[in-house]
Protein backbone atom coordinates (compact mmCIF):
# COMPACT_ATOMS: atom_id res chain seq x y z
CA UNK A 1 0.00 0.00 0.00
CA UNK A 2 1.28 3.25 -0.61
CA UNK A 3 0.22 6.59 0.79
CA UNK A 4 1.94 9.40 2.56
CA UNK A 5 2.13 7.92 5.57
CA UNK A 6 3.41 5.18 4.12
CA UNK A 7 5.86 7.25 2.36
CA UNK A 8 7.17 9.08 5.79
CA UNK A 9 7.78 5.56 7.23
CA UNK A 10 9.49 4.54 4.72
CA UNK A 11 11.76 7.81 4.59
CA UNK A 12 11.83 9.17 8.53
CA UNK A 13 12.22 5.69 10.41
CA UNK A 14 12.53 7.98 14.04
CA UNK A 15 11.63 10.79 15.91
CA UNK A 16 8.41 10.79 14.19
CA UNK A 17 6.01 13.84 16.10
CA UNK A 18 2.35 13.16 15.78
CA UNK A 19 -0.13 15.88 17.00
CA UNK A 20 -3.63 15.05 17.64
CA UNK A 21 -6.53 17.62 17.89
CA UNK A 22 -10.21 17.11 17.54
CA UNK A 23 -11.61 18.51 14.77
CA UNK A 24 -14.23 21.67 14.81
CA UNK A 25 -12.16 23.01 18.19
CA UNK A 26 -11.78 25.63 19.90
CA UNK A 27 -14.18 26.80 16.72
CA UNK A 28 -15.98 25.00 14.18
CA UNK A 29 -13.67 26.48 11.23
CA UNK A 30 -10.43 26.02 13.45
CA UNK A 31 -9.60 22.43 11.93
CA UNK A 32 -7.90 23.66 8.44
CA UNK A 33 -5.67 26.63 10.67
CA UNK A 34 -4.39 24.53 13.37
CA UNK A 35 -3.55 21.62 10.06
CA UNK A 36 -1.82 24.53 8.54
CA UNK A 37 -0.16 25.43 11.53
CA UNK A 38 1.06 22.36 12.41
CA UNK A 39 2.41 22.12 8.65
CA UNK A 40 4.68 24.94 9.04
CA UNK A 41 5.72 24.27 12.38
CA UNK A 42 7.12 21.36 11.22
CA UNK A 43 5.40 18.57 12.41
CA UNK A 44 5.78 14.78 10.93
CA UNK A 45 1.97 13.38 10.60
CA UNK A 46 -1.35 14.66 12.10
CA UNK A 47 -4.53 13.14 14.01
CA UNK A 48 -7.58 14.79 13.57
CA UNK A 49 -10.35 13.40 15.95
CA UNK A 50 -13.99 12.84 14.49
CA UNK A 51 -16.05 14.44 17.48
CA UNK A 52 -18.26 11.64 19.34
CA UNK A 53 -20.47 11.62 22.54
CA UNK A 54 -19.02 8.98 24.28
CA UNK A 55 -15.09 8.57 23.19
CA UNK A 56 -14.06 5.86 25.25
CA UNK A 57 -10.54 6.03 25.62
CA UNK A 58 -10.12 9.37 25.48
CA UNK A 59 -9.59 11.38 29.12
CA UNK A 60 -11.61 14.94 30.25
CA UNK A 61 -9.56 17.12 28.30
CA UNK A 62 -10.18 15.41 25.08
CA UNK A 63 -13.84 14.65 25.94
CA UNK A 64 -14.54 18.32 26.11
CA UNK A 65 -12.84 19.45 23.22
CA UNK A 66 -15.14 16.53 21.43
CA UNK A 67 -18.01 17.73 23.22
CA UNK A 68 -17.46 21.86 22.08
CA UNK A 69 -16.73 20.91 18.77
CA UNK A 70 -20.31 18.77 18.48
CA UNK A 71 -21.92 21.83 19.90
CA UNK A 72 -20.39 23.47 17.51
CA UNK A 73 -21.91 21.80 14.77
CA UNK A 74 -18.74 19.25 13.30
CA UNK A 75 -19.86 15.98 12.16
CA UNK A 76 -18.02 13.45 9.54
CA UNK A 77 -19.39 15.33 6.40
CA UNK A 78 -18.43 19.12 7.68
CA UNK A 79 -14.96 17.34 8.50
CA UNK A 80 -14.40 15.67 5.12
CA UNK A 81 -15.48 19.25 3.57
CA UNK A 82 -13.35 20.98 5.69
CA UNK A 83 -10.06 18.48 4.31
CA UNK A 84 -11.12 19.13 0.47
CA UNK A 85 -9.70 22.98 0.58
CA UNK A 86 -6.50 21.13 1.90
CA UNK A 87 -3.54 20.61 0.35
CA UNK A 88 -1.03 19.26 2.21
CA UNK A 89 2.16 16.94 1.98
CA UNK A 90 1.56 16.02 5.48
CA UNK A 91 0.05 12.72 6.52
CA UNK A 92 -3.46 12.92 7.87
CA UNK A 93 -5.09 10.33 9.94
CA UNK A 94 -8.70 10.25 10.72
CA UNK A 95 -9.24 8.95 14.73
CA UNK A 96 -12.94 8.17 15.38
CA UNK A 97 -15.30 5.54 17.08
CA UNK A 98 -16.72 3.34 14.74
CA UNK A 99 -20.71 3.49 15.19
CA UNK A 100 -20.75 7.28 13.36
CA UNK A 101 -18.13 5.34 10.84
CA UNK A 102 -20.82 2.79 10.09
CA UNK A 103 -23.87 5.38 10.66
CA UNK A 104 -22.24 7.05 7.56
CA UNK A 105 -21.48 3.90 5.46
CA UNK A 106 -17.78 2.74 5.53
CA UNK A 107 -17.31 2.21 1.99
CA UNK A 108 -18.56 5.94 1.01
CA UNK A 109 -16.39 6.97 4.34
CA UNK A 110 -12.99 5.14 2.85
CA UNK A 111 -14.09 6.60 -0.33
CA UNK A 112 -14.56 10.30 0.57
CA UNK A 113 -11.37 10.10 2.76
CA UNK A 114 -9.37 9.07 -0.38
CA UNK A 115 -10.59 11.96 -2.37
CA UNK A 116 -9.77 14.37 0.31
CA UNK A 117 -6.23 13.38 1.19
CA UNK A 118 -6.45 11.24 4.44
CA UNK A 119 -4.05 8.59 4.63
CA UNK A 120 -5.08 6.50 7.38
CA UNK A 121 -7.53 5.78 10.03
CA UNK A 122 -7.38 4.84 13.83
CA UNK A 123 -10.56 3.04 15.19
CA UNK A 124 -9.80 2.32 18.93
CA UNK A 125 -13.06 0.37 19.24
CA UNK A 126 -12.77 -1.92 15.83
CA UNK A 127 -11.70 -5.45 16.64
CA UNK A 128 -9.27 -7.03 14.29
CA UNK A 129 -11.38 -10.00 12.98
CA UNK A 130 -14.07 -7.66 11.93
CA UNK A 131 -11.81 -5.20 10.08
CA UNK A 132 -10.05 -8.51 8.28
CA UNK A 133 -12.93 -10.18 7.98
CA UNK A 134 -15.53 -6.80 6.41
CA UNK A 135 -13.00 -4.36 5.76
CA UNK A 136 -9.66 -4.90 4.47
CA UNK A 137 -10.54 -4.99 0.93
CA UNK A 138 -12.19 -1.42 1.94
CA UNK A 139 -9.49 0.45 3.30
CA UNK A 140 -6.98 -1.30 0.52
CA UNK A 141 -9.13 -0.11 -2.59
CA UNK A 142 -8.44 3.46 -0.69
CA UNK A 143 -5.19 3.51 0.64
CA UNK A 144 -6.19 3.71 3.89
CA UNK A 145 -3.45 2.24 6.30
CA UNK A 146 -5.27 0.81 9.31
CA UNK A 147 -3.61 1.46 12.46
CA UNK A 148 -4.30 -0.56 15.25
CA UNK A 149 -3.39 -0.02 19.29
CA UNK A 150 -1.86 -2.66 21.91
CA UNK A 151 -1.77 -1.71 25.27
CA UNK A 152 0.30 -3.11 28.05
CA UNK A 153 -2.54 -5.75 28.42
CA UNK A 154 -2.07 -7.12 25.18
CA UNK A 155 -0.35 -9.93 25.07
CA UNK A 156 2.51 -10.92 22.66
CA UNK A 157 0.75 -13.43 20.67
CA UNK A 158 -1.61 -10.67 19.56
CA UNK A 159 0.83 -7.99 19.31
CA UNK A 160 2.43 -9.99 16.58
CA UNK A 161 -0.83 -10.92 14.82
CA UNK A 162 -1.04 -7.55 15.04
CA UNK A 163 2.28 -6.24 13.43
CA UNK A 164 1.26 -9.07 10.14
CA UNK A 165 -1.41 -7.45 9.52
CA UNK A 166 -0.59 -3.80 9.55
CA UNK A 167 -0.34 -1.40 7.09
CA UNK A 168 1.24 1.63 8.98
CA UNK A 169 2.20 1.90 12.08
CA UNK A 170 1.22 -0.05 15.97
CA UNK A 171 -0.60 2.62 17.97
CA UNK A 172 1.19 1.44 21.26
CA UNK A 173 -0.98 3.03 24.65
CA UNK A 174 1.23 3.60 26.98
CA UNK A 175 -0.46 2.91 30.20
CA UNK A 176 -4.30 1.59 30.91
CA UNK A 177 -5.62 5.00 31.85
CA UNK A 178 -7.41 7.14 29.35
CA UNK A 179 -5.37 9.91 27.37
CA UNK A 180 -4.09 13.16 29.46
CA UNK A 181 -4.26 11.55 32.88
CA UNK A 182 -2.15 12.50 35.88
CA UNK A 183 0.21 9.32 35.12
CA UNK A 184 3.71 9.56 34.45
CA UNK A 185 5.03 8.88 30.83
CA UNK A 186 8.04 7.83 32.63
CA UNK A 187 6.58 4.74 33.71
CA UNK A 188 5.79 3.51 30.66
CA UNK A 189 9.06 2.58 29.55
CA UNK A 190 9.48 -1.22 30.66
CA UNK A 191 6.63 -1.93 28.34
CA UNK A 192 8.09 0.68 25.15
CA UNK A 193 11.27 -1.84 25.91
CA UNK A 194 9.07 -4.76 25.64
CA UNK A 195 8.15 -3.94 22.69
CA UNK A 196 11.44 -2.75 21.11
CA UNK A 197 12.74 -5.65 22.15
CA UNK A 198 10.13 -8.34 20.09
CA UNK A 199 11.81 -6.52 17.05
CA UNK A 200 8.41 -5.64 15.11
CA UNK A 201 8.15 -5.50 10.80
CA UNK A 202 5.74 -2.13 11.96
CA UNK A 203 7.05 1.58 12.73
CA UNK A 204 5.64 1.95 16.78
CA UNK A 205 4.39 5.19 17.64
CA UNK A 206 3.49 5.58 21.45
CA UNK A 207 0.50 7.74 22.99
CA UNK A 208 -1.20 8.73 25.74
CA UNK A 209 0.31 11.01 29.08
CA UNK A 210 2.88 12.54 26.18
CA UNK A 211 3.52 16.15 27.79
CA UNK A 212 7.27 17.41 27.39
CA UNK A 213 9.96 17.65 25.44
CA UNK A 214 11.41 15.26 28.03
CA UNK A 215 8.49 12.52 27.34
CA UNK A 216 9.38 13.00 23.84
CA UNK A 217 12.73 11.86 24.14
CA UNK A 218 11.99 9.26 26.38
CA UNK A 219 9.35 7.63 23.76
CA UNK A 220 12.18 8.02 20.81
CA UNK A 221 14.79 6.28 22.83
CA UNK A 222 12.72 2.91 22.52
CA UNK A 223 9.95 3.33 20.11
CA UNK A 224 9.74 5.27 16.61
CA UNK A 225 8.11 8.69 18.20
CA UNK A 226 5.43 9.79 19.73
CA UNK A 227 1.68 11.31 19.60
CA UNK A 228 0.43 14.34 21.86
CA UNK A 229 -3.01 15.05 21.87
CA UNK A 230 -4.59 16.09 25.39
CA UNK A 231 -1.64 18.62 26.28
CA UNK A 232 -1.89 19.71 22.66
CA UNK A 233 -5.57 20.96 23.15
CA UNK A 234 -4.53 22.23 26.73
CA UNK A 235 -2.13 24.46 24.81
CA UNK A 236 -4.32 25.88 22.10
CA UNK A 237 -7.79 26.06 24.48
CA UNK A 238 -7.69 29.69 25.77
CA UNK A 239 -7.22 32.68 23.80
CA UNK A 240 -5.33 33.58 20.35
CA UNK A 241 -3.40 33.94 18.26
CA UNK A 242 -3.98 30.10 17.82
CA UNK A 243 -1.51 29.82 14.99
CA UNK A 244 1.33 31.43 17.66
CA UNK A 245 0.03 28.40 20.28
CA UNK A 246 0.51 25.58 18.09
CA UNK A 247 3.97 26.44 16.73
CA UNK A 248 5.00 27.59 20.67
CA UNK A 249 3.95 24.14 21.33
CA UNK A 250 5.37 22.20 18.54
CA UNK A 251 8.99 24.33 19.23
CA UNK A 252 9.03 23.25 23.14
CA UNK A 253 8.50 19.59 21.53
CA UNK A 254 11.07 19.54 19.23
Amino acid sequence: MKNKLTELLATKPSQLLNIFFTAGYPQIEDTNRILSALATAGVDLVEIGIPFSDPLADGPTIQESSKKALENGMSIERLLSQLEKQDLDLPVLLMGYLNPILQYGMKNFCKRCQEVGVDGLIIPDLPLQIYLNEFSGVFEEHSLSNIFLVTPQTSEQRIREIDRHSTGFIYAVSSASTTGSKNQFATATDYLKKLKDMQLETPILTGFNIKTQSDFKTACEYVDGAIIGSEFIRQISHGEPLEDKVKGYVQSIR
